[in-house]
Order: structure tokens, then C-alpha cells, then sequence
């Protein structure tokens, strides 16, 4: 089995996609205007608008009402990142913080309320589990 995406339920998906595509330099494939997808070299961001929904199952996904989930992205140089996005992300959960596993993080919000960690290894044993 392979992990290949994790999909954003929203009531604005241009928005969203914009965001994503602003704060991880990658380009979005459009599908239909309710469908997008934002790939990376480990896994897929879909996000999709919630008409989609019931082609799932109705009611089965609510837009910006996730509590538990956190979208993680790593990037060569979370402080490098955190200073990019300055004045574009408009809600910091915490500033670049090195936690006990060994990675450098950044935390915030997507315009939705969805929390993302942007991280970069900096122990020796978290740069070679993530091989850089």
C-alpha cells in the first residue's frame, strides 16, 4: 500500500489553492473548478470544493472543520520559510521551534483554519531518517 494524498474539503477552493500554491512554491493541476491537486515528491495535496461531497457520501466531509489533522511539509529550511511567508500567513501557531524528535518546525493555519507544520530535520538522527 502506498500513501499518495490527503484531500482538503472547501467552501472556497480557488482560495485555498491559492494559498497552498503561494506557501509551498508548488503549481496546482486543475481538474474541474472543484478539483485540484498540488504534488509534491512524497504525496499529493487534493483539494476539493464541497460539491464533491456527495459524489463521496452526503454530509460525509464539512469545510474548516478539522481538529485533529496536521498537513506536514518538509522543507530545506523552515526559518528561511517562516520569513517568507511573513506578512502572507495570518495565523502563526508558533514561530520555528526545534522539538524533542529532532525537527525545526513552524506551525500555522491555512486560510481555512487547517494546521500545516513546515519542518526541517537539524539532529543527526532526524537528517538521516529524512535523508538530507
Amino acid at each position: 500500500m502506498d500513501f499518495v494524498s490527503i484531500r482538503i474539503i472547501t467552501s472556497d477552493v480557488a482560495r485555498l489553492v491559492d494559498f497552498y500554491e503561494r506557501a509551498t512554491g508548488a503549481r496546482a493541476t486543475w481538474a474541474t473548478e472543484d478539483f485540484a491537486e498540488l504534488q509534491t515528491a512524497g504525496a499529493t495535496l487534493a483539494i476539493a470544493g464541497t460539491r464533491t461531497v456527495p459524489l463521496l457520501a452526503p454530509d460525509s466531509a464539512r469545510p474548516a472543520d478539522n481538529h485533529s489533522v496536521i498537513t506536514e511539509f518538509l522543507v530545506d529550511d523552515v526559518d528561511r520559510v517562516h520569513q517568507n511567508l511573513t506578512g502572507f500567513v495570518t495565523d502563526f501557531v508558533n514561530e520555528p521551534t526545534t522539538m524533542p524528535w529532532g525537527n525545526r518546525s513552524l506551525l500555522f493555519r491555512d486560510p481555512d483554519g487547517n494546521l500545516i507544520n513546515f519542518f526541517t530535520p537539524v539532529t543527526p538522527a532526524a537528517i538521516e531518517k529524512f535523508g538530507r
